[in-house]
């Protein structure tokens, strides 16, 4: 200890080697400084600590107790290192705001703390913000060459997908043969999936077997292909009409205003996407074994690591599975109608791209926020009884090209159930002229703020180009 070596398992080690020669101590005692103060130069095989204690009984296993030894220490200097670079700032960098009076208090003292943490470079809140798990939902970060499971969100990839069909929907007499086909050709919560659809290209990507623990997950994630999930995620036919004609790409600008039917999907990558960051998560919170409270839940990963680089990975395939699951329950829908789309959009809003802001590169995490880079289509979603939006991005830098992902909750789950009863849903329901297909309190239209109040406020990021009337709406019971 007056060698300078700290309390703990160090001490331990460096006494296992010192006990196993205890005839001489000082030439121990300089061997251990020497592997403390420069844990790099041991290596079993060098001539000079060969010569060190070839004179000194049990050579080999002070040679091997030295290189665990030195191992502990290059890990202990290493970590040390890190809990000085990764120490949180004492005050929070600046960072964007759209429509503050819509926001709580507590999303706006989350998104101080996300700007604490040392590798962030930008940050904004937009106006759907509410409070959620290490970084508010609605809220858009942009990491130094890193990456935090937490800011992703455990629902890797959770997306949106609008399916545009040439048809003018006639509402009630075709609405028996509509609801059956989204109540046979989905499958709702959690633990939820099917056997009818297994084999997709998804499966056949390297990832499952090259990223350890993927192939665990691999039949899983064949079970729920095709699947949605419980809570906010939900499938209905809506009707579409435009704001501003749109150019697809399958073809010319549409050829009227419509209505055209509509079908649009909320849900991400299920328990596959879930276990990715279950697993990333504990990783990322060893690592930033400095981070405590609240701040624990804001561990990040290193791309220059392994662990970094494998989530990257992983992340990007949960990413487009959420994405076959949506392509495969637009295809079974579309096979039943019989009809072929005009026009799909769709897009994630619980993900990590790596983008150029203000000419750096960095890691942009959007935890419930949407892209919408200069010119690119938009899915906004209000609640099961009021209208979404297809938008045009406007690449708004201080958003970091970001607009909302929904109208952001204002009730917590456990308040909206206490707080509203079962009729005035029914009622709500009725006076839009909406059906509902499972569902629950906790997702009443009352527990979300106004979606129009959201849009009136991000005017600057995105601007409406389609609304999107909820008809049928699908979710799990």
């Amino acid at each position: 200890m007056n060698l300078g070596i700290p309390e703990g398992p160090l001490v331990g080690k460096a006494l296992q080697i010192a006990k196993l020669h205890e005839e001489h101590p000082e030439e121990i005692l300089s061997y251990i400084e020497t592997i403390y103060d420069n844990p790099e130069i041991f290596d079993k095989t060098d001539e000079k600590i060969q010569n060190a204690v070839e004179n000194l009984e049990e050579a080999d296993k002070i040679i091997s107790r030295t290189e665990e030894f030195a191992e502990a220490v290059q890990s202990h200097k290493e970590r040390q290192a890190f809990k000085e670079d990764a120490k949180p700032l004492d005050e929070p960098k600046d960072y964007a705001v759209f429509g503050l009076s819509l926001i709580p208090r507590n999303a706006i003292e989350q998104m101080d703390r996300a700007m604490r943490i040392p590798v962030a470079k930008a940050g904004a809140l937009m106006p759907d913000a509410h409070l959620g798990y290490g970084l508010p939902v609605g809220g858009v970060w942009a990491l130094d060459n890193a990456l935090s499971p937490n800011a992703v969100g455990v629902d890797i990839g959770c997306r949106m997908k609008l399916t545009v069909y040439p048809i003018n929907p006639d509402w009630p007499h075709s609405s028996d043969d509509l609801k059956n086909m989204i109540v046979e050709n989905s499958h709702f919560g959690q633990g939820s999936g099917s056997d009818d659809v297994t084999d997709h290209r998804i499966f056949n990507r390297d990832e499952w077997d090259d990223i350890p623990g993927l192939s665990d997950l691999k039949d899983k994630a064949r079970y729920q292909l095709g699947s949605s999930g419980g809570g906010n995620h939900f499938l209905e036919w809506c009707e579409v009409e435009l704001m501003e004609r749109i150019s697809t790409r399958y073809g010319p600008v549409l050829p009227s205003d419509g209505p055209y039917l509509g079908l649009l999907s909320h849900s991400g990558s299920r328990g596959f996407g879930f276990k990715v960051a279950q697993k990333y998560t504990q990783i990322a919170e060893d690592r930033c074994f400095n981070l405590s409270g609240e701040m624990e839940k804001l561990a990040w990963l290193s791309l220059e690591e392994d662990s970094g680089k494998e989530y990257w990975h992983a992340m990007n395939l949960a990413g487009d599975y959420a994405s076959a699951c949506h392509e495969v329950i637009h295809d079974q829908v579309s096979s039943a109608l019989g009809v072929g789309e005009i026009l799909s959009e769709e897009h994630h809003h619980n993900f990590a791209w790596e983008e150029t802001h203000k000419g750096e590169t960095v890691m942009v995490h959007r935890k419930g926020a949407t892209p919408a880079y200069e010119g690119m289509i938009g899915i906004i979603p209000g609640t099961m009884a009021d209208d979404a939006y297809l938008v045009r991005g406007h690449g708004n830098e201080d958003s970091i090209q970001s607009c909302s992902h929904g109208a952001g909750r204002k009730m917590s789950r456990t308040e909206a159930k206490e707080k509203i009863d079962e009729r005035s849903l029914e009622y709500r329901m009725d006076r839009r002229n909406a059906e509902l297909i499972g569902g629950g309190l906790d997702e009443h239209p009352e527990a979300y703020k106004n979606i129009d109040e959201v849009m009136s406020v991000q005017s600057d990021l995105c601007h409406p180009i389609a609304r999107i009337t909820p008809r049928i709406v699908r979710m799990a019971e």
